[in-house]
């Protein structure tokens, strides 16, 4: 499931391997793909462009680019849903995703570039959860979860009676978290999921904070959001890696969690 961490593994690759490359044509054969009444005949705008950075912000993916004159082009965006990942020139980041198909299928091929070189840049989606954008709304995200402050970290759950890991995945508060991110994170916080977000302590929000910047660290070296140490126990009938209690299965924030009774509160 690609998360923040999925996410800048795309970005590296696409640093890697897709800048400086003039594009010849642009491939759009799902229009439900295209967000913000961007249309396929729009993204001929990026013929003759070439992508200059790539830059992430939350799970947001953002090729900058320019054209042929050197002069500033379109910023193309790209989101990945649950089932999304960046391929260029048959090569992909992430070798396996929780939740999709890893099947190298062309229909699932939902947007891409052809390089005047005869390479491509493809999200390829099974699910369709994802979409492109061109000019997407940055100031609209909140901070990155992976450089956040703690005073910024402060201002994004203050005075908030939705659960704490409903602000957390609130993209607009705090950008980059998503479902297993967030139950791993409060369950090395010790933190329960459901209760208010701005009623934490000085001393449970810094220890929130700190293992945010922690989780988000480790699991970028690991390779994955799914490579915590409570993923393997979130299912039913599993029970907590730390202190073997029964683990709770609820929807909390309209997403599945998982969490311990006994030590998260």
């Amino acid at each position: 499931m690609p998360e923040m961490i999925e996410v800048e593994a795309y970005r590296a690759l696409a640093e890697q391997a897709a800048l400086g490359r003039t594009i010849s044509a642009v491939e759009a054969p799902d229009a439900w793909y295209l967000k913000r009444g961007l249309s396929a005949p729009a993204l001929a705008v990026l013929v003759g462009c070439r992508f200059i950075a790539a830059r992430r912000r939350g799970k947001l993916l953002l090729l900058d680019s320019v054209d042929g004159t050197d002069d500033p082009g379109p910023v193309l965006g790209l989101r990945f849903g649950m089932s999304g990942r960046l391929v260029v020139d048959g090569a992909t980041a992430v070798g396996e995703l929780r939740y999709s198909s890893n099947e190298a299928k062309a229909v699932y091929d939902r947007f891409g570039v052809v390089f005047a070189d005869g390479g491509h840049l493809r999200v390829r989606d099974p699910r369709r959860l994802g979409g492109v954008e061109l000019g997407p709304a940055e100031a609209a995200l909140g901070h990155d979860a992976a450089t956040i402050t703690l005073s910024q970290l402060r201002d994004a759950l203050a005075a908030s009676r939705a659960p704490l890991k409903a602000r957390l995945m609130d993209q607009a508060r705090l950008a980059g978290v998503g479902n297993l991110i967030a139950d791993e994170v409060l369950w090395r916080a010790s933190l329960s999921p459901s209760r208010p977000a701005g009623d934490l302590s000085p001393a449970e929000l810094r220890r929130l904070h700190r293992h945010l910047r922690l989780t988000v660290a480790e699991l970028g070296l690991r390779g994955g959001s799914h490579t915590g140490d409570l993923m393997a126990h979130r299912r039913r009938d599993g029970t907590c890696p730390r202190d073997g209690r029964l683990l709770q299965r609820a929807t909390v924030g309209g997403r599945t969690t998982f969490w311990c009774p006994w030590h998260q509160k």
